[in-house]
Formats: structure tokens, sequence, C-alpha cells
């Protein structure tokens, strides 16, 4: 069949940003998130992101071995 599994740049993108949102959500100032209840969402959502990101790549990498055999 050939062609570029679509789970590639979407597992690459979401876990780029996962990691930059974990980043920043570590490193920003606990008083920005004083109006949010104190919760830094960016750590949870960087963290939901990179764990999208890694799945899609898992995805994508179980599948092109099965299309090798």
């Amino acid at each position: 069949m050939g062609g570029l599994d679509i789970r590639w740049p979407i597992g690459f993108i979401f876990t780029l940003y996962g990691v930059i949102l974990l980043i920043f959500g570590a490193t920003a100032n606990p008083e920005m998130f004083e109006s949010s209840l104190g919760m830094n969402i960016d750590v949870w959502w960087g963290a939901g992101m990179l764990a999208f990101g890694l799945l899609m790549g898992i995805f994508a990498m179980r599948a092109s071995r099965e299309n090798r055999t």
C-alpha cells in the first residue's frame, strides 16, 4: 500500500507540544494559577498531550511492523 501513516505526524506534534507545555507549566510562576483554583492546568494538559502523542507513535510503529511481514 504505501504512503505516510497519519499517526506519525500526529504523534510527533502532540509529543512536541506536550513536552513544551509540561516544561512551561513546571517552570511557571505559581501566582499565575490563582484564578484556576491553584491547579496548574498546563502540567495536566501537557502530560495528557504527551501521553496521546506517544500512544500515536506506538500505534504507528506497530502498524509499520505489521505491514512489513
